[in-house]
């Protein structure tokens, strides 16, 4: 996250490195390297299919991906979890057990511009709406256990579908 900063936001000041932080001795603004944090929903249908969406932006357009996206600052991650699949599926959904965290990185490659994600799971099951991609999402699809698609946007997502594909 910090790699590239070589000046201080704040006062334009070189800057100095530390392992996952940089200082500012001019002015004291210090900036640390984490983990933007995301929620995601594994909304099942009555049929016990799993709800994916397909990416219409980069990174990985074109790949399937569970609903869901990054925090705004301060946001509660439940309240977040309402709003992205609210933007992305129309739906309105029911958070019923957070699946757990899992650390991945938001691009195709680690380095410079590439984010450091703490990305939350939770099951989900839909209580409204009308099922429609928007937002940077471009098709929805429904898929059973064994029907998941091969090409997922995230390493982490592999993983969090065991588990589901898992409970049943």
């Amino acid at each position: 996250m910090l790699d590239g900063w070589r000046f201080c936001p704040k006062c334009a000041e070189s800057i100095e490195r530390h392992d996952g932080s940089v200082t500012c001795p001019a002015c004291g603004f210090v900036a640390y390297a984490n983990s933007a944090p995301t929620a995601s929903a594994l909304v099942e249908d009555d049929e016990g299919r799993l709800l994916m969406v397909r990416r219409a932006i980069d990174p990985y357009r074109g790949m399937w991906d569970l609903p869901g996206g990054f925090l705004d600052e301060g946001e509660d991650p439940v309240a977040a979890l309402h709003r992205e699949l609210r933007e992305e599926t129309g739906l309105e959904i029911e958070p019923l057990q957070l699946l757990g965290g899992y650390v991945d990185w938001y691009g195709p490659e680690r380095g410079e511009g590439v984010q450091a994600t703490l990305n939350l799971f939770w099951t989900a099951r839909a209580v409204g709406g009308d099922a429609n991609p928007a937002d940077d999402v471009g098709e929805l699809g429904w898929f059973g256990r064994d029907e998941l698609p091969e090409r997922l946007a995230f390493s982490n997502l592999g993983p969090v579908l065991e588990i589901w594909r898992q409970r049943a």
